[in-house]
Formats: structure tokens, sequence, C-alpha cells
């Protein structure tokens, strides 16, 4: 039996940052099945209604539109500086 090593007076034996990684050559797989969709935190797909599907394609066409809108007023506002100040 191997005897471990004595530690230093300043070093406790806690892991800070693991170095197990994937994909680097020193990585140890620790669980021989993969984790279940409870285990991975990933939720289940969550059923909308007609009505709710509607109300969420509305907003993301309402912010699309209002982003859509900014870009053209600064688009707009850049012509009229560069048309009537910067080249006048």
């Amino acid at each position: 039996m191997r005897k471990k090593p004595k530690l230093p007076d300043y070093d406790d034996g806690r892991t800070i940052a693991p170095m197990n990684v994937d994909g680097m050559p020193w990585f140890i797989n620790e669980t021989d099945t993969p984790p279940t969709s409870s285990e991975s935190g990933e939720q289940q797909p969550v059923k909308l209604t007609r009505r709710e599907m509607g109300m969420l394609v509305g907003g993301v066409l309402l912010a699309v539109l209002a982003v859509g809108g900014i870009f053209l007023l600064v688009y707009f506002l850049f012509i009229l500086f560069c048309t009537n100040v910067w080249f006048a």
C-alpha cells in the first residue's frame, strides 16, 4: 500500500480548479453512464397554446421592427448630416 505524500502546511488538499477537462490527454471520465435530462440541467420543452404562440411571435416582430426602425432613423440622420453639414 502506497503512503500519501505529506502536504505542506499551507495546502489543505482541496481542489481549487479541477483540470479534468474533456478533450485533454489526461481526461478521466468519472461517470460511465451519460447524464439524464434531469441531471444535466435540461428542461422539458414547454407546450404553448395557439394564443400564447401568437403573442410570442407578435412580441418578437414588434422588437425586430423597433430595432430596424432605430437603425433606419440613425441611417437617415447620418445622410442628413452628410448632405447638410459635412459635404456642404
